[in-house]
């Protein structure tokens, strides 16, 4: 497995050797000994699968504590731009966010940890699945506007298909008066 850092710690990227024949392939996709091994020590106790058609857009999203959520993402099928911000309000790199170009073919991962939003448009019809290190709770969650002029996120696509609750997300400076300047 490799990892690749990012700017942003503890964002990584994950690339697992696939292995390839005649008949398809396979490849570990959470191996908790190897993860332990590269410094990612992390329990999750829920997964998730959502089915999207291309120009989907779900995000940015997040649970706030005590039921924060560190979540490695994939894509089973299709491809997704996959973005996260860190809203960490301690964080050096508050604010800012990383874009991963999720792929079936290349079985690539993304962790994000906890204290990050998290959302991605789906750029053909993709199954996403995503392991959580907390419980879903609906009273801690909690997001950030899509389209926020603060993020200025490239989402890659033009009139992405967004649910009405995502539309009624708050700007970032308004759910962070004091870090936003």
């Amino acid at each position: 497995m490799q990892l690749r850092e990012t700017a942003i710690k503890g964002l990584i990227e994950l690339i697992p050797r696939v292995f390839e024949d005649e008949r398809g392939y396979f490849f570990e996709s959470y191996n908790k000994p190897l993860f332990t091994s590269l410094g990612l020590p992390m329990d999750f106790v829920q997964d998730n699968q959502s089915f999207s058609v291309k120009g989907v857009l779900r995000g940015l999203h997040m649970q706030n504590e005590p039921f924060a959520q560190g979540k490695l993402v994939r894509v089973i099928t299709g491809q997704v731009l996959d973005v996260a911000v860190d809203l960490r309000p301690d964080s050096p790199t508050f604010g800012q966010y990383e874009t991963f170009l999720l792929d079936a073919k290349l079985a690539n991962m993304a962790y994000i940890p906890e204290g990050f939003a998290h959302g991605f448009v789906t750029l053909e019809d993709s199954v996403f699945s995503y392991k959580c290190t907390n419980v879903y709770n609906k009273a801690s969650e909690s997001g950030i506007r899509w389209d926020d002029p603060d993020l200025n996120i490239n989402w890659g696509i033009d009139s992405p298909i967004v649910s009405d609750k995502d539309q009624e997300l708050k700007y970032l400076r308004e759910v962070f008066p004091q870090q936003v300047v």
